[in-house]
């Protein structure tokens, strides 16, 4: 596995010559995450709405982290 520096971001190049930027796939593992927790919590259980709000903050906070990165780095997929 290769690692460059691209646009001020490591990415990794793989066999076939595709180029990923590590902090974007962080970036997107961690809304995945935010969204999965809220969606299972509410599926176990009736949420209270400072339990949402908080969840839908910590969604909107790491959407609102990705796409900050994509534009100052220009690395979408």
């Amino acid at each position: 596995m290769l690692f460059v520096v691209f646009n001020r971001c490591f990415v990794r190049g793989d066999s076939n010559g595709v180029l990923s930027c590590l902090e974007r796939e962080r970036l997107e593992e961690e809304l995945t995450e935010a969204r999965s927790r809220g969606r299972n919590l509410s599926r176990l259980r009736n949420l209270m709405p400072f339990e949402r709000a908080a969840l839908e903050g910590r969604e909107q906070a790491a959407q609102m982290r990705l796409t900050d990165h994509d534009a100052e780095h220009g690395c979408q997929r």
